[in-house]
């Protein structure tokens, strides 16, 4: 058998013989073209024998690369042309696959553009043949091609010119559109990849063909994006939009489509500004993608925490015009001594945080970071050297040093002597500085720093050879001094020696004992401390002062640690002895305190949960324990939803062990459980499902007894679905959550309150079946216990009664006899007081939840009014006389109960008459209200005025009374009580109340909650999260009070004038608001200038501009920045004003699209920005305004007749830049920072918009534009976080495609569009839409088909007008 290499040989042979013949008597020879064409069969023949055989014996490909190998060694033209045309014969007909001839001539080491015959007429070649290769097959060509041209240096000379025109040409087809060999977007993708290098020659093809592409990344682009700005701590801060690369801090882009040079430069500024922002750790580690567990340096990071250091030196350095002691510029406190007046102090607090954070979980590097200062430091001018913010830089460093220079080796805290070198070489002593200030632990935090490292070289047995430097001599010979002669060590406001001490020594037990003591001793005083006896509440005895919060922020890391470790380890004690010794008000006060710095997390609130909490109620010290949920409700801050979440799922669990069934704990117990439940924000709310807990156990959150508490969380669940428009996305585990509610406690609703429930919850209730109790039979059952207990009340003992009715298993009718049997006598048996100790706190909740009905049914029945004065006596005496019950629990529990019609109002009435009828109540919120302030962070006597209050007002339960019968010692003892009182348990109580009118039907019993908000109104004071309340009321119930003006303004009021006394004027509401709450009538209709001045004090806030409200200290506000205040406050400001949303959301709009004349134009992206964050944070009604002006524009001239540079007229970058500004353009751009704002829920909706209203109106090309540049930059955030929707835009865009191809002669953007589509396709769908579009693909006109083809596979022959 011959061999391959014969059989090609004897085929090759026959044609070059022949061609060298004729070529050598070219001169003499006859040209005939018969003989010709026969000459070209005899070859094709040939040619089509040779593949035959080669194709029978498998040695095809073999046969070919020998065939090519010759053809490239063959210098004649002519003769390598005819055998490159042999080939050419077989792709037409079918004998070889195109693309193995080009790619066994691309990869043959003859195919050298050294080799001009071989290279120019293979090239031709390609050219006639690549046409019949698939797509998939041309993109692999393409690459071998931009392999090869690559190998062309870009130095030759003109002697190539011809190869490269040669290799010029393929790639003019292979790139020619119309020509459609393969998807545009994949020769993009090659191009980006590997053809950026290419020669020169093709320089301009290249740079065309990518050029093509910017309309479509302009359609896909966010206008903008780079200057947009999150609010830190707000729902939408987490979304996937504002993910960076944890390299380069870019973009996360798809694809490789030529974008705006902003968009891919690093986002160093938005970085920047998170890390700034107070509360940000939790932002940042989801933008940079940072894993705890993974713990791996991140050096963008760490080079912009050095940044942010030196930023603060530098505005540090600018503050004040002090000497060299600058660390005074930096007092915590104001002239009137109150704390956090000082954002600089703020700013290092925070700088000081992040960087234990970082460097404690590895995402930094120490020694790195103080090497980049040094660097910094040194590259400043002297003249500029920083010698105040020195101490505030040492200050920080010495935070981490303090809290780690044990655990970690002496050489990586060894390049803070650079630091020494560089910013103390004073040649004298700097003075001491006044240790009355709280400065003055900066002062001497670089000698405090200097001791930790002799103390570790000391430990190390390391020999450092460094003096002491001359600067810091006086500051550490003060030190030792005073560690020396600490006899007269004292705690207070203006001497900071016991802080500076503990600073300096806390890595030196020995010396670090005795100033710690002293912190420690003046929170918790000695060991002859008991329990105050008697009904009085059971306080401890002093001391009663905790340490301040200035004294706190002066304490290093370690020191923090040491004292909130020996507090905690203290109280643990206390509850394992169960000693008789109570904790101190001091102690209790300043562990609170302590919780808030999050630096010391692990010791701190997460110790607190773990290790605390479980000790104590394992130890079954429940005094203590009732000390602690008092402190959690009424101190903490800020505390990580999972902690919180945690708590109730224990609470819950612990409700059911018969030790907490005391009347002070049940209540305590059950007002924790309803303060966490109303605490959760919106977002915290729908992230339930993602925590362990509830994964793990479904049902820990919820209440087994108390459908009260389930109501609750029901109410704000509706609340959160409500506010963030995540009704679609929350479905499945809201049912699951619903049902397992039912499952624990079944439960009802009033019909207005379901009509308030988004649509989920709603039909949820609508398909359980209510069970309707009869109340007349109620009344019968009372009357027949009634008849028993009269019957047996001539037992002296009462041993009948006592058996009777706390027997398990009798009707919970007891507190109905009760309530009669004070209408009948005026008084009460003793005998009650033994019955209510045997029923128990827990089993007596349900007994007033049949009170709550008998109550409001014996009131309905009242003819003519009579006997209310009496029936509301008789129930104020259960309350203030007897103590049976209190009036915050039984109010709670009218207000949740689910009465219709003339009962829900009866219902009202009674709550109504009960707070406001009698005194007993309203005297408590007044004197509280009058003595006290919610800035407890600031007070130092707080335990002293509740103390006072608690003197005056005794708050008491049944069992005082339970002593009094049996004349001796009761079981049951008063807990202590801390920090609460009836009016702070009511206020939770009060919200919901309030919430619970509103849902009534409209113009029912206004007056009612107009007279509650007016005398009870300023009981808001003390509400820990007014303006989050009120943001709630007014976006869950916008529908209900819509056509309520002033209901709005007297709500907004009355929370917002409760504060006057505390807080500035301009805290929260604008100059012009407060204006409109001083008038009578509420027919105002706010200009633009309002909007624009209303919105510009957010841009500001979110710039750092300015400082448009108040300082604070945001550790112990409701929101963790100044830019979560100001959007929740403007928020609320637009909700409540008389105008309707519309009205609202146009001015809001027309502040850029109409007042950007007037606005600075190099910021207007912050503007947009703003009114973007804004409009997202108010409910639908607002949101979808923004919907009505796409539609607007999409039926204006612009858009509906024909434009040749639509792409022009949408690109806002540019227009703006060049004063050209186009209304397209500038709504594009709004509404691309609208969305970029919104949440998942939000943004969900915009399938649905475009399929009901966008697709009913479009006719034209350029509306299609406009929509996709609406639409497209959200494709990529859909993918992320809602991949069904970039599934149901596409088919949507599709579609809308189809109407337009049918509706316009000509469509002159064929390709930017197609593009896009191929750019959805590759990026974000792939064929998961195939079948849905195929057919819309067969409708269109063919040259649309012929570039879309490949999305369905649709083969060219099938290419044909539609029918």
């Amino acid at each position: 058998m011959a061999t391959t290499e014969a059989i090609v040989n004897q085929c090759l042979d026959l044609i070059i013989q022949s061609e060298t013949l004729e070529e050598s008597f070219a001169g003499f020879v006859l040209q005939w073209d018969e003989s010709e064409v026969h000459t070209i069969k005899t070859y094709e023949e040939s040619m089509r024998s040779l593949v035959q055989q080669l194709t029978a014996t498998d040695k095809l490909e073999v046969g070919l690369r020998q065939y090519i190998d010759i053809c490239g060694n063959i210098v004649s033209h002519k003769q390598n042309e005819t055998l490159l045309q042999m080939l050419e014969f077989a792709v037409t007909n079918n004998l070889i696959p195109a693309k193995l001839v080009c790619e066994t001539i691309l990869s043959s080491e003859k195919f050298h553009y050294k080799n001009e015959v071989f290279w120019c007429n293979s090239l031709s070649l390609i050219r006639k043949v690549i046409g019949s290769v698939d797509y998939k097959g041309v993109r692999d060509l393409l690459k071998i091609l931009f392999d090869r041209v690559n190998q062309i240096p870009a130095k030759t000379n003109v002697s190539v010119l011809k190869q490269l025109i040669s290799l010029y040409s393929v790639f003019d087809y292979i790139f020619n559109r119309n020509h459609c060999l393969l998807p545009a977007y994949l020769i993009l993708d090659e191009i980006q990849k590997k053809g950026k290098c290419t020669h020169w020659k093709f320089a301009k093809l290249i740079t065309s063909f990518i050029d093509s592409f910017r309309p479509t990344a302009q359609m896909v682009s966010t206008a903008g994006r780079s200057k947009l700005l999150p609010i830190v701590g707000h729902s939408s801060s987490l979304n996937n939009i504002w993910k960076l690369d944890p390299v380069t801090a870019k973009f996360q882009m798809r694809g490789l489509l030529p974008y705006n040079k902003d968009l891919l430069e690093p986002q160093i500024g938005l970085l920047r500004y998170v890390l700034e922002q107070p509360s940000s750790r939790d932002m940042i580690t989801s933008m940079l993608a940072l894993n705890s567990k993974q713990k791996q340096r991140n050096i963008l990071l760490e080079e912009q925490l050095v940044e942010l250091i030196i930023i603060a030196m530098e505005r540090s350095e600018s503050c004040g015009t002090g000497g060299v002691g600058g660390a005074a510029d930096l007092e915590v406190t104001d002239e009137n001594g109150e704390q956090g007046c000082n954002p600089l102090f703020f700013l290092w607090q925070h700088l000081s945080s992040h960087l234990i954070y970082f460097v404690l979980f590895q995402f930094a590097s120490f020694p790195h970071i103080v090497l980049r200062l040094h660097d910094k430091l040194s590259a400043k001018n002297p003249q500029n050297f920083p010698r105040k913010s020195r101490e505030h830089l040492m200050w920080i460093l010495l935070q981490f040093i303090s809290g780690s220079i044990k655990k970690n080796p002496l050489q990586d805290f060894l390049p803070i002597m650079k630091l020494y070198d560089l910013l103390y070489h004073e040649r004298e002593a700097l003075p001491v500085p006044d240790v009355s200030k709280s400065s003055a632990t900066h002062s001497m935090s670089a000698s405090s720093i200097w001791i930790h490292l002799m103390k570790k070289a000391e430990t190390d047995a390391v020999s450092l050879q460094r003096p002491i430097p001359l600067a810091l001599k006086a500051h550490i010979d003060f030190l030792q001094e005073n560690l020396m002669n600490n006899s007269n060590l004292l705690i207070s406001g203006s001497d900071y020696r016991v802080a500076l001490l503990c600073n300096a020594y806390s890595t030196n037990q020995e010396l670090f004992a005795r100033p710690l003591s002293v912190l420690v001793d003046g929170v918790q005083g000695g060991s002859n401390r008991s329990m105050a006896p008697g009904s009085s509440p059971m306080v401890s005895s002093l001391p009663t002062t905790p340490l301040s919060i200035s004294i706190l922020d002066s304490l290093t890391l370690h020191t923090k640690m040491s004292l909130i470790h020996s507090i905690a380890n203290q109280i643990m004690k206390l509850a394992q002895t169960k000693s008789s010794i109570s904790l101190a008000p001091a102690l209790v006060e300043t562990y609170s305190r302590l919780l808030i710095y999050t630096e010391i997390e692990s010791l701190g609130i997460k110790g607190f949960m773990t290790d605390l909490l479980n000790t104590v109620w394992r130890s079954q010290a429940w005094g203590i324990f009732h000390t602690l949920l008092e402190m959690y409700i009424y101190r903490l801050h800020h505390i990580n939803a999972h902690y919180r979440i945690q708590l109730l799922g224990n609470l819950h669990s612990l409700s059911n062990v018969p030790q907490t069934n005391h009347v002070q704990l049940h209540l305590c117990m059950e007002n924790t459980a309803l303060k966490l439940i109303q605490g959760l924000s919106s977002t915290e709310v729908l992230s339930i499902p993602q925590y362990s807990r509830f994964q793990n156990e479904p049902k820990s959150l919820l209440s087994t007894e108390s459908e009260e508490l389930n109501k609750v969380l029901v109410l704000t669940l509706a609340r959160a679905i409500h506010v963030t428009g995540s009704e679609t996305l929350a479905a499945q585990w809201l049912k699951e959550i619903l049902t397992n509610i039912n499952q624990s406690t079944s439960i009802n609703w009033s019909s207005f309150t379901l009509l308030c429930f988004p649509n989920a919850i709603s039909e949820f209730y609508q398909q359980v079946p209510v069970q309707k109790e009869n109340k007349a039979q109620l009344r019968i059952s009372v009357e027949e216990e009634y008849r028993k207990w009269k019957s047996m009340s001539n037992e002296n003992d009462g041993s009948a009664q006592l058996k009777h009715f706390s027997l398990p298993g009798t009707p919970p009718l007891f507190l109905c006899l009760l309530w009669k049997m004070l209408l009948e006598s005026d008084r009460i048996n003793p005998i009650v007081y033994k019955i209510l100790d045997r029923i128990g706190a827990r089993a007596l909740s349900t007994h007033m939840r049949t009170f709550a009905d008998f109550l409001v049914y014996e009131f309905a029945n009242l003819v003519g009014g009579q006997h209310v004065n009496k029936f509301i006596d008789a129930l104020n005496d259960l309350i203030w006389k007897y103590y049976v019950i209190t009036i915050d629990r039984l109010i709670l529990c009218l207000a949740l109960r689910s009465f219709e019609g003339n009962e829900a109002q009866v219902c009202f009435f009674i709550i109504h008459m009960l707070l406001l009828r009698p005194q007993e109540f309203k005297n408590r919120v007044y004197e509280f209200v009058k003595e006290n302030s919610p800035e407890h962070w600031k007070q130092s006597n707080w335990h002293e005025k509740h103390m006072a209050f608690n003197r005056k007002y005794p708050e008491k339960f049944y069992f005082e009374c339970l002593q009094e019968v049996n004349s001796q010692n009761s079981q049951h003892q008063y807990l202590p009580f801390y920090f609460s009182n009836v009016c702070l348990r009511f206020l939770p109580v009060f919200d919901i109340v309030i919430h619970r009118f509103l849902e009534l039907p409209s113009g029912s019993m206004s007056n009612i909650v107009d007279q509650l908000l007016d005398q009870l109104g300023c009981l808001y004071k003390f509400h820990d999260k007014p303006i989050t309340y009120l943001y709630n009321t007014l976006h869950y119930y916008e529908t209900k009070l819509k056509d309520k003006p002033l209901f709005k303004r007297k709500l907004v009021s009355a929370v917002i004038t409760s504060f006057k006394d505390i807080r500035p004027k301009n805290w929260a509401l604008s100059e012009a608001y407060l204006n409109y709450m001083q008038r009578d009538d509420v027919d105002w209709n706010p200009g633009l200038d309002y909007y624009i001045q209303l919105i510009g004090r957010v841009v500001e806030t979110i710039s750092g501009q300015k400082n448009s409200f108040p300082h604070t200290d945001y550790r112990f506000n409701e929101f963790p920045n100044a830019s979560a205040h100001a959007l929740h406050v403007t928020c609320v400001e637009l909700m409540a004003l008389p105008v309707s949303p519309a009205v609202v959301a146009n001015s809001l709009l027309d502040v850029v699209l109409i007042g950007h004349k007037i606005l600075t134009r190099n910021n207007i992206e912050m503007w947009m920005n703003a009114i973007g964050v804004i409009l997202t944070a108010l409910s639908e009604s607002y949101l979808s305004v923004l919907n009505d002006r796409i539609l607007e524009m999409m039926e204006s001239p612009l858009l509906m007749e024909a434009n040749d540079s639509p792409f022009d007229l949408m690109d806002f970058q540019n227009s703006h830049q060049e004063m050209n500004e186009m209304q397209c353009s500038y709504l594009i751009a709004l509404t691309h920072a609208v969305w970029h704002n919104a949440n998942v829920g939000q943004i969900s909706l915009m399938p649905q918009f475009l399929k009901d209203r966008v697709k009913p109106v479009i006719k034209t090309e350029e509306q299609f534009i406009f929509i996709c540049h609406i639409v497209g930059p959200f494709l990529q955030r859909f993918f992320a976080e809602r991949t069904r929707c970039v599934m149901d835009v596409t088919i949507e865009l599709y579609d809308m495609l189809e109407i337009i191809d049918k509706n316009c002669d000509k469509l002159r953007f064929i390709d930017p569009i197609c593009d896009l589509l191929y750019h959805i396709k590759y990026m974000f769908t792939g064929d998961t839409v195939k079948n849905e579009v195929e057919a819309t693909i067969r409708k269109l006109r063919p040259n649309l088909q012929m570039r879309l083809r490949f999305i369905t596979h649709i083969n060219l022959d099938e290419v044909s007008v539609p029918s």
